[in-house]
């Protein structure tokens, strides 16, 4: 049962939950079109994302509704403020996995994801501006309101004009371009990131990776750019492979799900690149990331139904 305490303790972050699965939902629809896959795991998975993104949005319907008050404490937050576009995310990626299944509901979706995105992009940015921003609050969570804007064009090629999509597209990319040296400054210059925060550092691969698929939405071709795109998505991939020793042991946090949306990520752009190209390299790469990605996603899934169930997740820090 849940109680009072823990719907007021319900953390953003949780929306980090959604993405993850949707992106492994994404992973499965495009394996099954382009590698054979059986369509059983995308359906699946299209019921499960569907049914925890209702249950995480009630409950936080629930936490703004009669403790509004830690809502406006997390929107002010100079880390938790970043999280919010998980919710814009979580509302794109699902119009993305219901294209095919729904139409209507795919354009309710981005129609929604695309609005709250714009918004919180813009407060974000506001925020960073007007507020004495420190280097230790920076981190690579400050991508998430950025990535948001790079997934838009993903979804709405059937909803908006190319004008728009590709406004969505150079505001997520030239953010990118100036947060990296930042953040990269932030990691090697500064003290170490706090332990809960050093999931985050997956969140490196996601705008390379989503930035490929994006692009080739907009081009449809697979050329320099977008070549160049997808090596800087999987130089981060292997990078954080290399450092696998350094997240091994690390104590369970809500975090943790920083790990699979960008794993999720780089695996669709390695099945975009082989459809696009028909590179046996490509399906090589997607192949062996899917492993990984699966294995990710329910090693944390598991890890969190453990500690949901001993009572340790939405509680006071």
């Amino acid at each position: 049962m849940i109680t009072s305490s823990r719907i007021q303790n319900f953390p953003i972050m949780m929306f980090a939950i959604v993405m993850g699965l949707s992106g492994l939902t994404i992973v499965y629809q495009k394996a099954t079109l382009w590698l054979g896959f059986p369509n059983i795991i995308a359906a699946s998975l299209v019921l499960l994302v569907t049914i925890v993104f209702i249950i995480i949005v009630t409950l936080y319907a629930m936490k703004i509704i009669f403790f509004f008050e830690e809502v406006k404490q997390e929107f002010a937050h100079p880390i938790r403020i970043n999280f919010f576009a998980a919710a814009s995310i979580s509302l794109l990626l699902l119009s993305i996995i219901y294209q095919d299944i729904h139409i209507g509901i795919s354009a309710c979706l981005w129609y929604m994801g695309a609005g709250l995105q714009t918004f919180l992009t813009f407060y974000t940015i506001r925020f960073w501006i007007t507020q004495n921003m420190e280097i230790v609050h920076s981190n690579p969570a400050w991508f998430i309101p950025i990535v948001g804007n790079v997934i838009a064009p993903i979804g709405g090629e059937h909803f908006a004009s190319p004008e728009i999509l590709i406004y969505f597209f150079a505001v997520g990319i030239f953010f990118w371009i100036i947060l990296l040296p930042i953040i990269v400054n932030r990691i090697i210059f500064h003290h170490q990131l706090a332990q809960k925060f050093l999931p985050t550092l997956f969140i490196l691969i996601a705008p390379p990776a989503i930035g490929v698929i994006s692009y080739l939405k907009i081009t449809g071709h697979f050329d320099l750019m977008a070549s160049i795109l997808y090596s800087l998505g999987l130089f981060f991939t292997l990078l954080l492979i290399f450092m696998v020793k350094n997240f091994l042991k690390l104590q369970f946090f809500i975090s943790w799900w920083a790990f699979t949306f960008p794993l999720a990520a780089i695996t669709i752009a390695s099945l975009v690149a082989f459809h696009a190209t028909q590179k046996l390299f490509y399906s090589y790469i997607a192949t062996l990331l899917i492993v990984i990605t699966t294995s990710v996603i329910c090693f944390v899934g598991y890890k969190t139904l453990w500690y949901i169930s001993k009572k340790e997740i939405c509680i006071a820090e």
